[in-house]
């Protein structure tokens, strides 16, 4: 349904160049660019990157590689020398997967049932835990210096939360020591400290005693392959925190800008118009995954999809390369035939353009493909 939009920070501060206004404490990342090659007080000068891949990823992407070689000082967080981390004065590489101990949290969001796994790490890490890392930046930029140790806001944090539960009536540790909470899990590292006390605090935790049978860190150890929490369930209307208490599908700023999109999508086309649009695929999601070999063995992933009617109309065959053009600029790829997709619609893959001099991508430069941004 309509809503007021009132439910989402919206607009609270605005972006320094355009003024675009901000949504949940972010801005839209086509103003990157701008905000580092525009002079001017609050000129962005130096960048943080976490495991991604912006000169590939976001529009613009000549004026932001051209914009990061200008800035004067970049780290990235990253195992890979690629598109966008050529550009880091430093590059610190976490551990690898199998390095490292794992929480599934981002994938729940796709399960089909309601389910909770772990697993730990295989081997002993090589290099700084991917943990120990971000928080010696955040400390080294509060002024701390690079000899802070880590495990001074490792424990902060599990302390904090520690303390948020103790203090909370609807916690089932409300009211207790914190130092007895704090003590049964200081065996742990702090990574995991923390995930016991989400997990045992949790809706199907064990609330460090009060509910024995409960799951605990220990008991999904104990079960490599996951533990089974039943089928899923309804979580709305009470999940949601909107005024209506409805879900409101329509904000008043996307319902302002459509006048925008309506002309836009009239306006006068070219003898053969054609909308682009992106696609990601399984094997294909991010760029990152065009470095692994098992997932580029094949065909070539990186095409251009158009319904066969399309192709017939334009002289396209399956295999044959096309030039896309736009007002941006224009690419020749591979044509995929497929009846999946609208005529009238072309879609190009997300994350391809691994062509940059001075990467280290042995397998993704084997297939750069073309970048549509």
């Amino acid at each position: 349904k309509p809503g007021s939009g009132r439910g989402v920070a919206l607009g609270r501060w605005q972006s320094r160049v355009r003024g675009l206004p901000e949504v949940r404490s972010e801005l839209p990342v086509a103003v990157l660019a701008e905000e580092i090659d525009t002079p001017g007080e609050g000129q962005l000068r130096g960048l943080l990157t976490i495991g991604g891949n912006p000169a590939l990823s976001i529009p613009g992407g000549e004026r932001l590689e051209q914009a990061l070689a200008s800035l004067e000082f970049m780290v990235s967080v990253d195992p890979y020398l690629n598109e966008t981390t050529r550009h880091a004065d430093v590059i610190l590489p976490p551990p690898s997967a199998l390095e490292r101990s794992h929480y599934d949290v981002a994938f729940t969001t796709l399960s089909v049932r309601n389910v909770a796994n772990y697993s730990p790490a295989i081997f002993t890490p090589q290099s700084p835990s991917e943990p120990d890392i971000l928080a010696r930046l955040a400390l080294i930029a509060s002024g701390k210096g690079a000899d802070a140790d880590p495990a001074l806001l490792h424990e902060l944090l599990v302390h904090g939360l520690v303390e948020r539960e103790v203090a909370s009536s609807d916690s089932p540790i409300a009211g207790r020591d914190p130092e007895d909470i704090l003590a049964a899990v200081a065996n742990r590292e702090a990574p995991e400290q923390l995930l016991d006390v989400l997990i045992r605090t949790g809706p199907y935790g064990d609330g460090f005693g009060s509910c024995p049978d409960g799951l605990t860190l220990e008991t999904l150890e104990a079960s490599p392959h996951g533990v089974d929490l039943g089928p899923l369930e309804p979580a709305l209307p009470e999940a949601l925190r909107t005024p209506s208490g409805e879900v409101e599908l329509l904000p008043d700023a996307i319902a302002q800008d459509l006048a925008r999109l309506r002309a836009d999508l009239t306006a006068p086309a070219s003898p053969e118009p054609l909308r682009l649009i992106g696609r990601r695929r399984v094997r294909s999601n991010n760029s990152w995954m065009h470095n692994v070999d098992v997932l580029v063995r094949g065909r070539d992933l990186c095409t251009l999809v158009v319904h066969p009617r399309d192709a017939e109309r334009l002289g396209l065959a399956d295999g044959t390369l096309a030039r896309v053009r736009s007002q941006a600029g224009s690419v020749d790829v591979p044509v995929e035939l497929s009846d999946e997709i609208r005529e009238g619609v072309v879609s190009l893959p997300h994350g391809y353009g691994h062509d940059r001099p001075g990467t280290r991508l042995s397998v993704a430069s084997q297939k750069p493909g073309v970048n549509s941004n």
